[in-house]
């Protein structure tokens, strides 16, 4: 089997956000949540993960606001926020963001958490009424 030589255009920019700058292995708990609303931080451009736009092409711009709509993890140690923009003018309206390139625009509430503890806070005050009336 022959070689094939391919020549490279050396304007040829690759933007690589995987290995780019970060401080390493992400933390064990993730910073963001889904539904949360953040903001970019810095552009995201195609790193050739989409394939209907050639590599370098702007996907969203920085300052963009959209919500996390799911969390993924890359090579097993890479966690990525599935960020969904609305009202962009942008090819699509989802891209795949790192932690670093966001930032949260509202304190993040455990909507779950919370109606766990309405509902404890509720059972314990029917327990104590039955145990008043069963004293009386």
């Amino acid at each position: 089997m022959k070689e094939e030589v391919v020549d490279v255009d050396p304007n040829i920019v690759l933007h690589d956000n995987v290995t780019g700058p970060r401080s390493g292995k992400d933390a064990d708990e993730a910073k963001f949540h889904v539904g949360q609303k953040v903001k970019l931080l810095e552009d995201i451009v195609n790193d050739g993960t989409y394939p209907h736009s050639p590599i370098g092409t702007l996907m969203m711009p920085k300052g963009s606001i959209g919500y996390i709509k799911t969390m993924g993890d890359f090579l097993q140690v890479i966690r990525v926020y599935e960020v969904h923009f609305f009202g962009t003018e942008m090819p699509i309206d989802a891209v795949g963001c790192r932690e670093h390139e966001l930032e949260a625009m509202e304190e993040y509430v455990d909507e779950v958490a919370e109606e766990f503890a309405i509902m404890k806070a509720h059972r314990e005050r029917m327990q104590k009424a039955r145990e008043e009336k069963k004293d009386t």
